[in-house]
């Protein structure tokens, strides 16, 4: 694997979580996921990406143990 930067690109970033390059682009484009752009171009800062993905797992596990109504 790559040794990973501060700041990524569409490719890395779905390196380094394991998705399509393609489920990125359609992340940042509707805002799902911390991104910017500079001229045409995402990209994505790595302690950013880091953060989006601990509050998404805080959450997966917050609703995980709320009990069914």
């Amino acid at each position: 694997m790559r040794r990973i930067k501060k700041i990524m690109n569409a490719t890395e970033v779905a390196e380094y979580l394991g998705l399509h390059r393609e489920t990125v682009y359609l992340y940042a484009k509707r805002g799902e996921i911390p991104a910017f752009k500079i001229g045409y171009n995402w990209r994505f800062n790595k302690k950013s990406i880091d953060k989006w993905l601990e509050e998404k797992e805080k959450h997966n596990l917050e609703n995980k143990n709320k009990p069914n109504k």
